[in-house]
């Protein structure tokens, strides 16, 4: 049996950085393996349960779901065994669902305000794995591990569709650099330059690369390297604050 595995390549950048800036904020545990499986595991059902709204394929999608959903619930039963509290941090992603459900249902699903509730619930994760390890939520874990990832994927946003399906739009041009440049300068004033170190190749890659004829597979690329060199320097700086 072909496994059902979702196209949407930049999901899995959103996947897997928040959830392990928390892994490194709040301490890693070794239950923190089958929590990511989980994690994983769960985001896989909610793309073919997203699909459903389309109404095609309904059976096909709706096994995907369930299978994926079961295996879910499986692995994450061992984090809530052992912390129960962090089903508050799903509850809290049920309303970015529910709109992500929605724009797929009117086949929206590239529309800005999809994009950004996809954001905002991926980075819940950030929150989820770091109380999981630690018990509590601190300053730094909303700055270093939720905030610095929702401002990171929302830069990569502006930017993918001025390289893809805005290209040829200015107010999409100026979005981009604007927000790149206000975000870096913002974290460099609040003092918290490290952030603003590791937002910097994105200002720089979305200025630099506009208007440059690069093919989806080299955008993906280079986003693959951003976003690695966003996790580490985001890494080092949470490992050095504890």
């Amino acid at each position: 049996m072909k496994l059902f595995i979702p196209k949407q390549h930049g999901a899995w950048a959103m996947l897997i950085i928040p959830f392990w800036l928390g892994v490194f904020d709040g301490g890693f545990v070794w239950q923190d393996v089958p929590f990511f499986m989980g994690w994983l595991l769960l985001y896989l059902a909610t793309y073919p349960m997203l699909l459903l709204f389309k109404r095609k394929k309904m059976r096909y999608y709706a096994k995907w779901s369930i299978i994926y959903l079961i295996m879910a619930l499986l692995f994450l039963s061992f984090p809530l065994f052992q912390e129960p509290a962090i089903i508050y941090f799903g509850l809290v992603m049920i309303p970015f669902f529910v709109i992500n459900a929605y724009f797929s249902s009117i086949k929206r699903d590239r529309a800005f305000l999809n994009d950004i509730s996809a954001i905002l619930a991926f980075s819940i994760a950030a929150l989820a794995s770091s109380y999981f390890g630690s018990g509590t939520i601190t300053f730094h874990t909303i700055i270093y591990s939720w905030l610095s990832s929702i401002l990171f994927f929302l830069g990569c946003t502006f930017y993918v569709k001025t390289m893809i399906r805005e290209k040829t739009s200015r107010k999409y041009k100026w979005l981009s650099w604007i927000y790149h440049l206000l975000v870096v300068t913002a974290m460099l004033a609040l003092g918290k330059w490290i952030v603003s170190l590791a937002l910097l190749p994105s200002l720089a890659r979305a200025i630099l690369f506009y208007g440059k004829k690069l093919s989806p597979k080299q955008i993906g690329i280079y986003e693959i390297i951003n976003s690695a060199i966003f996790f580490i320097i985001m890494a080092i700086q949470i490992i050095i604050i504890k």
